[in-house]
């Protein structure tokens, strides 16, 4: 009978700080958790009493990573509550900009923090010297992705051009065309990435749960669309409560969710799940390689899912700067915002899943309420039902290699722990 205990304090090649805690007994499971220990977030309450045009510019903040994710979120939010408009080029921009951000985030995910565990190392750092290639297609894939975003945005990381309604700054026709030679070239790095992937081993794990997301008719949706549950349920946006349900645990300065079922998942494999068919064909390709169709229940394959995303990405932005191209692009200042109280719910699906920013204004267009939900503490619930239906599968492998597989789907949720910790309510009197 197994008896051991595991406690990885902290889990690498995440964003954060979190524990896996086992605890085996003559084969009797006692404990077995992830832990989110990471100090909780305030930035709610920083953006109390702020002005609307502020929001965007300190909420894109809660990450480094899905800076463009949030701040897009906070704009879509604010620009509901106020009532304004975004014009045709700034909605092909902002999804242009969004592509970017997704490819930057997945490439980061599955080249330099899932690959190690299947070629066998500790970080992508020995992988320069073994697979010397993969990292230098991973650099590349990267830079492209971060050039487009500074591109439209000013720079990638804490978005400086985003503003509501619209742009402080417009790239050239001529940066365009540039930008879109690189991504037609990039499909070969695409084509080379999903070869490398599609012969990784990955474990042999499924646990049927309710995948939620963003969904429109006529487009893989990223930004805003109606939610829905592969469950068959649909609420609109502003309706995110019914749907995320926060409770705290414990053990976790995240919050946990649960919808119809004790939990669900959002991230890439709940997108896939949920609107495969609005995928490019050559994202299909790439799914149909990888083994992968809806439904798939594989946690694991979440990575998969970010790479069939990367395809479409890379194909979806080459059309739509066709588009912006054969328009032209106009000169537009953002509009002249009517300042007023009213309440917005802006909603994203950014690279790890489905995030909500809810906002409040006074007549003064100041923020006096504010509530964010980020996709990584809706992930933490399913996350641990996933460890405890994992673990007795594998009781019978080694400790290290038990350890290893547990780290490994923690890893496959590709977690951002720091943007997921909030559960207080502050108050500044």
């Amino acid at each position: 009978m197994t008896t051991m205990k595991i406690d990885v304090h902290h889990v690498t090649r995440v964003e954060g700080h979190g524990n896996i805690v086992v605890d085996v007994k003559n084969g009797e499971i006692k404990t077995c958790q992830f832990e989110v220990v990471e100090a909780p977030r305030f930035f709610e309450a920083f953006v109390r009493g702020r002005p609307y045009h502020e929001l965007s510019h300190i909420t894109c903040r809660i990450c480094g990573i899905c800076s463009v994710g949030h701040a897009t979120t906070s704009l879509r939010a604010t620009e509901k509550a106020l009532g304004v408009e975004p014009s045709e080029q700034t909605v092909l921009l902002r999804k242009l900009l969004f592509h970017g951000e997704i490819i930057d985030s997945h490439v980061l995910h599955t080249y330099y923090l899932v690959a190690p565990d299947f070629l066998g190392v500790g970080s992508v750092i020995p992988l320069v010297d073994t697979h010397r290639d993969v990292v230098l297609r991973a650099l590349r894939i990267k830079k492209l992705s971060g050039d487009v975003c500074a591109m439209i945005a000013g720079r990638h990381t804490h978005p400086i051009a985003m503003a509501v309604g619209g742009f402080t700054h417009l790239p050239t026709e001529q940066e365009l065309r540039d930008m879109r030679g690189r991504f037609v070239e990039a499909r070969a790095d695409m084509d080379e990435t999903v070869a490398l992937f599609s012969t990784l081993p990955w474990p042999d794990f499924e646990r049927e749960t309710e995948y939620v997301s963003l969904k429109k008719d006529d487009e893989y949706a990223f930004i805003d669309g109606t939610v829905v549950t592969t469950d068959g349920f649909t609420y609109p946006i502003e309706e995110y409560r019914k749907v995320t349900n926060e409770e705290c645990v414990p053990f976790s300065t995240a919050k946990w969710t649960h919808h119809n079922r004790e939990s669900y998942m959002v991230g890439a494999l709940a997108r896939f799940n949920n609107n495969y068919d609005q995928l490019h064909p050559k994202a299909k390709e790439a799914a149909a390689k990888l083994g992968m169709k809806p439904i798939c229940y594989n946690t694991f394959l979440n990575s998969g899912a970010q790479v069939v995303e990367m395809v479409h990405c890379i194909e979806d932005s080459i059309e739509i700067m066709d588009e912006l191209l054969t328009r032209g692009i106009q000169p537009e200042e953002p509009p002249v915002v009517d300042v007023k109280s009213g309440e917005g719910v802006g909603s994203c699906d950014v690279p790890r899943g489905i995030l909500f920013h809810n906002y409040v204004y006074d007549d003064d267009g100041n923020c006096t309420e504010a509530n964010c939900i980020i996709p990584t503490n809706q992930n933490m619930a399913n996350l641990n039902h996933d460890m405890k239906a994992l673990l007795p599968q594998i009781l019978d492998k080694p400790q290290d290699e038990i350890r290893l597989t547990l780290e490994m789907l923690v890893r496959a949720y590709d977690p951002c722990i720091s943007c997921s910790a909030h559960f207080l309510t502050v108050e500044f009197v």
